[in-house]
């Protein structure tokens, strides 16, 4: 098992409108045509490429995976972009559990628009976090979290 290692064919799916030219959108990983066709297969995290533009805009996602202590020396880890990456997947599907990450393993698209290798499992996932120790962890995302609101408690 496992994600597919193909690349899809066509444009980004999301709904039923033919004719239409598909709009091209600069993401994460790589520039993405979306276009809206009933007939091709489709991922389910349809406005994810819109939110890897604006990640990929504002260089916020970049950054938080250079700033991440999360580190392995073993060649066969998996990249810590790809580790982060599927974290964020999954919390901008709701998922909850670790169980959930499986459902996204498929999801090939997903994976392009935030520039990752690949989906990894949850339970990768789950040792790649508990390799990063409370302090470590807490410098690392402090500076994240108010690096993206800061602007917004400057306004009255």
């Amino acid at each position: 098992m496992g994600e597919s290692k193909r690349k899809p064919k066509g444009a980004l799916v999301q709904g039923d409108v033919h004719g239409a030219e598909p709009q091209v959108v600069d993401t994460l990983g790589e520039r993405m045509p979306v276009r809206w066709d009933s007939g091709a297969a489709a991922t389910p995290h349809g406005q994810l490429v819109f939110f890897a533009e604006l990640l990929a805009a504002t260089r916020v996602f970049d950054r938080w995976v250079a700033d991440c202590p999360l580190t392995y020396s073993s060649g066969n880890a998996p990249t810590q972009r790809d580790v982060l990456g599927t974290l964020m997947l999954g919390l901008l599907a709701g998922h909850r559990r670790y169980a959930h990450i499986t459902a996204l393993r498929g999801d090939v698209v997903a994976a392009q628009a935030l520039g990752l290798n690949r989906i990894v499992s949850e339970d990768a996932l789950r040792r790649a976090l508990e390799r990063i120790d409370e302090p470590a962890s807490t410098a690392w995302m402090r500076p994240a979290l108010l690096h993206s609101v800061r602007e917004a408690l400057d306004k009255p």
